[in-house]
């Protein structure tokens, strides 16, 4: 089937075979005396497994009950941003992760450059890659390598309470702008309430906003990187959200937090900026509003030009130390390519998931249970926003130094003490500081 995400983004990562910061990581493939890919049903291959998604556990089951020369347990942890790539991280320097992990596209590249995975290029051949979108391939591909197995893409869309701008005649809005002044009518109606959620404890949330409106943080030429992160796009999206910030036109709570669900169980916030994951999130955390809430594109600078960026994505990588790589491998394809797979992940109603194998989505569709949306379509809204996801946008080499800073400074940005212009250049320093401190060639761009 043809796919709207079939357009190849042409990332700089696959550049990193002439950056210092990958130099050593034929000596990170890890794995050696690799255990068979299967065992016997006597005696099956065990493959440890953490992750914090949505339908992970579900598809563990369906995986279990369906297979008896592998088998595996599975650990929940918690999300990347609260605490689970620490946690990782910190398994993986005692000698004690898990064969294979769960890894946003964003954090691949650190996981990588910190030698925490193996290569994955001898189990993922072409014929393989080509079930995926090209661009989920390029984002898990670096220094030439294959690192991760995809899992989905997520592009932007904005989640709204139906009942509530249908109550009040607010039509959905479809630029930023209309978007400020359907902010500005709800809270004027309803002065407790607010149209939508700035997420400060979440880099990626305001870089997809960076990215949606045309910025490209990081770059590569020759053997150096490119950095940055306060070009005009950026900056324009900076002035846009300090403005809705200052005049408290949009919560501050953190993501997911005691503060933020309550709003939404309370109705004091009627929209959620998210991504096409963020179905799922919503129909479990207020099931009881179910037929209130819908979905369409998330606004954009220009109405005739519809434009998303990504927020999170999943991928499935296989640490260093593990032993059981092919076993590993054939779960996560399991879980990324059948029909079965998705079923089991989809079908429970807990995910949401655009698939990265665009054959697989028509089984998203009829899997996933659409009724807490009143039956919209929405794989239909997911695909077109994934055709309108930017290009040009990549991820750099120091991904938690980017993010570490830009979270610390938007933490004081909602606080009042500073100003989203001032976190792109904290970002901008502590980002081309931790590249040069790694001896790579960095070139400050701002």
């Amino acid at each position: 089937m043809s796919h709207p995400w079939s357009r190849p983004i042409r990332a700089a990562v696959s550049a990193l075979t002439a950056l210092s910061a990958l130099a050593a990581l034929g000596a990170c493939s890890g794995g050696g005396g690799q255990a068979p890919a299967r065992g016997t049903a006597a005696d099956p291959v065990t493959v440890t497994f953490w992750a914090w998604t949505r339908g992970s556990k579900e598809v563990v089951d369906a995986f279990n009950a369906s297979h008896d020369t592998i088998k595996v347990k599975f650990e929940e942890i918690p999300s990347g941003g609260l605490g689970g790539y620490p946690k990782i991280a910190n398994a993986v320097k005692a000698g004690i992760a898990p064969d294979l992990l769960s890894i946003e596209y964003p954090q691949l590249s650190q996981f990588v450059s910190q030698g925490s995975l193996q290569d994955l290029s001898g189990y993922l051949t072409d014929d393989i890659k080509k079930k995926f979108l090209p661009q989920a391939v390029e984002l898990t591909t670096l220094g030439g390598r294959n690192w991760a197995v995809p899992f989905d893409a997520s592009p932007q869309v904005f989640y709204y309470r139906k009942d509530f701008f249908e109550k009040h005649d607010i039509a959905p809005p479809r630029t930023w702008d209309e978007f400020r002044t359907a902010a500005e009518r709800i809270k004027k109606i309803e002065p407790k309430t607010r149209i939508g959620t700035f997420f400060p404890d979440d880099p990626t949330f305001f870089q997809a906003m960076a990215w949606q409106a045309g910025g490209q943080w990081f770059d590569t030429g020759g053997d150096s990187w490119r950095v940055n992160t306060t070009d005009p796009a950026s900056v324009k999206a900076a002035d846009y959200w300090q403005g809705m910030i200052d005049d408290e036109l949009v919560s501050t709570a953190s993501s997911f937090s005691p503060e933020w669900t309550g709003s939404l169980k309370q109705g004091t916030t009627v929209g959620y900026l998210g991504a096409s994951w963020g179905a799922g999130v919503l129909s479990g955390i207020v099931a009881e509003q179910k037929g209130k809430w819908a979905a369409v594109p998330v606004p954009s600078w220009d109405a005739d030009r519809p434009a998303s960026g990504m927020i999170g994505g999943s991928t499935f990588a296989v640490s260093k130390d593990s032993k059981k790589a092919a076993a590993a491998v054939e779960f996560a394809l399991w879980m990324s390519t059948t029909d079965a797979g998705i079923k089991a992940r989809i079908g429970a109603s807990t995910s949401s998931a655009l698939p990265a194998a665009p054959a697989l989505v028509p089984v998203a569709k009829e899997a996933y249970d659409t009724s807490f949306f009143g039956g919209q379509d929405l794989y239909g809204l997911y695909e077109k926003a994934g055709a309108s996801v930017g290009p040009d946008w990549r991820w750099g080499p120091s991904t938690a130094a980017t993010n570490g800073a830009l979270g610390d400074a938007l933490s004081n940005v909602v606080g009042g003490s500073s100003t989203l212009r001032t976190a792109l250049n904290t970002a901008q320093d502590a980002t081309v500081a931790d590249a040069k401190k790694r001896g790579l060639n960095v070139e400050d761009a701002s």
